[in-house]
């Protein structure tokens, strides 16, 4: 069985998509699942900010196809670990 990890942060626009990217360029993804999403939501369906994108991109690592979505009382079930990125 996966590993779910979820990456979160305020509007899943720019910190926990690129940390979402980051990770999965790092983990096996046959043995782990990552996913990101935002307490807030403002910025639902969107594609994550042009400046995280670019970022990514540097390093290979290509985020563009994401979407945002919002943080939700079901994900506390669906993921082992949640990572909360703010200050």
């Amino acid at each position: 069985m996966k590993k779910k990890i979820l990456m979160v942060c305020l509007g899943n626009i720019c910190r926990s998509p690129l940390a979402e990217g980051i990770l999965r360029s790092k983990v096996d993804c046959s043995v782990v699942s990552v996913d990101s999403a935002g307490t807030a939501g403002y910025h639902i369906g969107k594609n994550p900010d042009p400046r995280s994108i670019a970022i990514a991109r540097k390093y290979r690592i290509d985020i563009s196809q994401q979407r945002c979505r919002k943080f939700s009382a079901e994900d506390f079930k669906e993921f082992d670990l949640i990572y909360a990125m703010d200050k």
